[in-house]
């Protein structure tokens, strides 16, 4: 598949600040005809421009609105995520000097660290099950 290079086209200064006077003045009904008239390729260029360029009053704002005991679970949910990511870190920590601890019994004994474990899980394994045998009828 051969490579196709991006067409990228550059606007000069004079077109955008003309492009938001006339979005301001309501020749255009809305950003996506501007954009369309004058064959814009991106879909946020024009409200980039908007927002250096122009007035704040045609960009798009997002407003929260929310009740007290909202805001108050907001803000406890928050606080939940900050201490379980420090825990988290907490736990990471304590596996890592677990893990440290380990390999470096296994070398002052003068074991495989992998072949430890491996002994391991076989003696864990072979444990007998505490399940109930399936009765038959």
């Amino acid at each position: 598949m051969a490579y196709i290079p991006r067409r990228v086209t550059r606007y000069s200064e004079a077109f955008k600040m003309q492009l938001v006077q006339e979005l301001e003045s309501g020749k255009f009904d809305s950003i996506e005809h501007a954009r369309r008239t004058y064959g814009i390729g991106g879909t946020t260029t024009v409200q980039k421009w908007l927002k250096k360029y122009g007035r704040n009053d045609l960009r798009a704002r997002i407003v929260h609105v929310q009740k007290p005991n909202e805001q108050d679970q907001v803000k406890k949910l928050k606080e939940e995520i900050k201490t379980l990511k420090e825990a988290l870190a907490e736990t990471q920590i304590q596996s890592l000097l677990n893990r440290s601890v380990y390999e470096v019994l296994c070398q002052e004994i003068g074991v495989d660290p992998e072949a430890f474990k491996k002994k391991a899980n076989i003696r864990q394994s072979s444990k007998p099950s505490r399940r109930r045998p399936k009765k038959t009828k």
